[in-house]
């Protein structure tokens, strides 16, 4: 046997890939290597079967060449990685060479029974080339990976400096010039941050960033006018206390990001989050139906110690004030018949082990199965209570009547009214804080508890930031900057209860069993955040006779988003440009179906047209990510799907011009709203069509290509990582930029400061 061309190799292969682009890039790679060894079970190979395995091996070896030019170019842009990175590339060459000259019809040699042609007759050579490859181009990505989480620390580290030089200024041409500046950065460390989240593979952690980046996208705000405000009234203490605890909650949002892409782990990570029920029901329905394989496997007293930790995490329902006495009995009831049914439980269980019983009797069959309804049944009541009361609690709220009478008491310089709405905001916090607790127990997943944390901490921090700035605009009444600075806090507690009635919605989701939306709702309405035209337009609610009329319209655009969600699961791409926006206008496709029902966020017809211009702008964008992907498509193929685009563009441009028109009067109005509902639900049409069509067409195209891809898609990989400095690019709405857009009119408002 002829000696292997690759050597033995303590090259490290257990390397941990945490981001989606790495893994994907390793498919194609995967797959032809593990064409190349199932070959070797037949040796003798038709010239036919002989040809193919020689381009494939071919194939690797030039791709493998290529990517490793790549590899060499970022060593020599990035010395301290130079060693790492060269080693990693060496390895990876030899190994692409080895499957190359195994692979080589030249070194074959003919049978002597048949004379047909043998190959791989190393098949340990193969094997080992194969391993040593996958590792080492796997620690090429993983190296490359570093310079990304490199640039996001770098940009961290430019936005602390300027920080800590906005919190020291002490005029208002230093803080224009200052904050400038920071803006800029913000936007730089948004786009690489917003990257970063979505390739990310462990869902946890990609919730806690975004939970951290919605930090900051509010915090930039605040900052900007909590900032305005103690410049312009330098010695009130609670426009001091209210800008210190904005740049505070900024550097933790910002330390975090740090903790996540870096995975340290601060002093506040070591505490353990509260155990959820949710997680607490699992793991005892795991351990009561696990019996069903093992009686063996965990002495029986142990379940009573589960269930009775279990049943404690329901005190923090029992002992709310706010939960009903109706309510308190019937999880109390629940608790203890889950008692009952677990000592039963317990007691078969012990005497099917008392006569050596090596699998579970038929009492026990019938116990296990009592016991996991009982918990159900707990799980269920626990949902019921805390969606009810966030239900509630939503539309009591949405009137924010708190916040509009700490808005004219302190335009009123009213000192005692701000003490007395301050009670009464304080009282509504401790409510919402209370319900996205109990939410938590109820999530039914990692990242929703992570979500429900992050909206707790939320309304525990901006209520007492509302109360300082009421009080400061009640010490001064005339101050234009005070005033703009209290709305910008209640925009964000506003914010905040549009987030939670869509955490509500996907919690309801997963108990429900359909897959929850993990997509941030960036394309949603926000307070204060309409276009132009719509300001000076009146906002009117539909009645329930014109409610009625559109119920019809509002179901069959339902149903369509739904068809649209199903379509894109279909998708092997998640992150797949033409997935993405597509999820996008099913999500706001049906908002507008629940606005047709007098549910969600979209109250007013001036919500549901602000909706369907944005989501015009989106179908547009779809549009460009279509027409990119068809430029590698054939005559037919591209000519199919070019018509559709001509469709969707024509009905995008409809929609967008019906939203922007001003009407007056009610009819008007209502016949405003169903073009709009209709032109959409054409839009979702037509997406629906294409949906299918174009994941085919994908999935052949993917199929062809060779597996590593060219250079070129490696160049662009590297430059989508670096910063983006123009000017054009940062305004893109396809961008991952939190806030962006309100930043930059919050900064083109900064030349007429002195004015205020």
């Amino acid at each position: 046997m002829a000696s292997s061309p690759c050597g033995n190799s303590n090259f490290d292969s257990g390397l941990e890939i945490k981001t989606r682009s790495v893994e994907q890039t390793l498919i194609p790679l995967v797959s032809q290597i593990t064409t190349l060894i199932n070959h070797k079970d037949k040796p003798k190979k038709s010239e036919r079967t002989l040809a193919a395995i020689h381009r494939v091996g071919q194939a690797v070896s030039v791709a493998v060449g290529r990517f490793v030019t790549v590899g060499e170019a970022i060593a020599t842009e990035n010395q301290e990685l130079k060693d790492e990175m060269g080693q990693a590339c060496f390895e990876a060459r030899r190994a692409g060479d080895a499957i190359a000259q195994l692979t080589d019809v030249s070194s074959a040699l003919p049978s002597q029974s048949d004379g047909r042609v043998t190959v791989f007759s190393d098949r340990t050579g193969m094997v080992k080339a194969a391993r040593l490859l996958l590792s080492s181009v796997t620690k090429v990505l993983v190296l490359a990976d570093r310079i990304v989480i490199k640039q996001i620390i770098t940009s961290r580290n430019k936005v602390l400096v300027t920080l800590d030089h906005l919190e020291r200024v002490s005029t208002f041409q230093e803080f224009v010039q200052i904050f400038s500046q920071f803006g800029n950065e913000m936007v730089e460390f948004a786009h690489l941050t917003g990257d970063r989240q979505n390739d990310l593979k462990d869902e946890k952690k990609k919730a806690r960033m975004a939970a951290a980046r919605a930090v900051l996208e509010k915090c930039t705000m605040m900052l900007l006018t909590a900032s305005k405000t103690c410049l312009r009234h330098p010695d009130c203490e609670s426009a001091r206390i209210n800008k210190d605890a904005v740049f505070h909650r900024m550097r933790c949002a910002l330390e975090q990001v740090i903790e996540i892409v870096t995975e340290a782990r601060s002093c506040g990570e070591n505490k353990i989050l509260p155990a959820s029920i949710y997680n607490g029901i699992k793991d005892f329905k795991s351990s009561v139906e696990c019996l069903r394989e093992n009686l063996y496997s965990f002495p029986p007293q142990s379940m009573g110690s589960q269930l009775e930790a279990l049943v404690e995490r329901t005190e923090d329902f029992t002992d709310s004030a706010y939960t009903s006495h109706e309510q308190r009995q019937a999880i109390l009831g629940l608790c203890q018949l889950t008692r009952q049914d677990t000592q039963q439980l317990v007691h078969v269980w012990v005497e099917a082990q008392s006569v050596h019983a090596k699998e579970a009797t038929e009492d026990m069959e019938v116990s296990i199965l009592k016991t996991c309804q009982s918990v159900n049944d707990l799980r269920r009541e626990l949902h019921k209570v805390a969606v009810g009361r966030a239900t509630d609690l939503l539309k009591v709220h949405g009137e924010q009547l708190p916040l509009r009478a700490l808005k004219a008491a302190g335009a009123e310089g009213n000192l005692e009214a701000v003490a007395e709405y301050s009670r009464k905001l304080t009282e509504q916090k401790e409510q919402l804080v209370e319900t996205c607790r109990l939410l938590c127990h109820v999530s039914g997943s990692e990242p929703l508890e992570i979500t429900c944390i992050h909206a707790e901490e939320t309304f525990h921090v901006i209520g007492p930031q509302i109360i300082s700035a009421a009080q400061t605009l009640a010490l001064h009444p005339s101050s234009k900057i005070a005033k703009e600075n209290l709305e910008v806090f209640c925009e964000a507690w506003e914010s905040q209860l549009c987030d939670m009635a869509l955490l509500l919605r996907e919690i309801n989701d997963v108990f429900e069993g359909r897959r929850g939306d993990k997509r941030p709702y960036l394309s949603l309405p926000r307070p204060g955040k309409l276009s132009a035209n719509l300001k000076t337009a009146k906002a009117v609610k539909l009645d329930a006779e014109e409610q009625t009329s559109m119920a019809k319209l509002g179901l069959e655009l339902r149903l369509l988003s739904s068809d649209v969600d199903t379509e894109v699961e279909k998708w092997e791409e998640q992150e797949h440009e033409i997935v993405r926006q597509s999820q996008s206008l099913a999500s706001m496709a049906y908002n507008m179906h629940l606005f047709t029902r007098g549910e969600g966020l979209l109250k007013t017809t001036l919500d549901l047209f602000h909706q369907a211009e944005v989501l015009s702008e989106e179908g547009l964008q779809l549009c460009s990510s279509l027409r990119t992907f068809s430029t590698q498509l054939v005559d037919e193929e591209k000519s199919a799907v070019m018509t559709e685009i001509d469709k969707l563009v024509a009905l995008c441009q409809q929609l967008q011009m019906g939203a922007k028109t001003p009407v007056q009067g009610k009819s008007a109005t209502f016949q405003k709203v169903d073009s709009s509902i209709q032109t959409t639900r054409s839009i979702l049409t037509v997406v629906l069509s294409l949906l299918p069509f174009c994941n085919k067409l994908n999935r052949k195209y993917k199929s062809e290509r060779s597996s590593l891809g060219s250079p070129q898609d490696w160049r662009e990989r590297q430059d989508a990582s670096t910063p983006v400095k123009e000017d054009g690019a940062l305004n893109n709405k396809n961008s991952n930029g939190f806030g962006v857009k309100s930043l930059e009119q919050h900064m083109a408002g900064l030349n007429i400061l002195e004015s205020k």
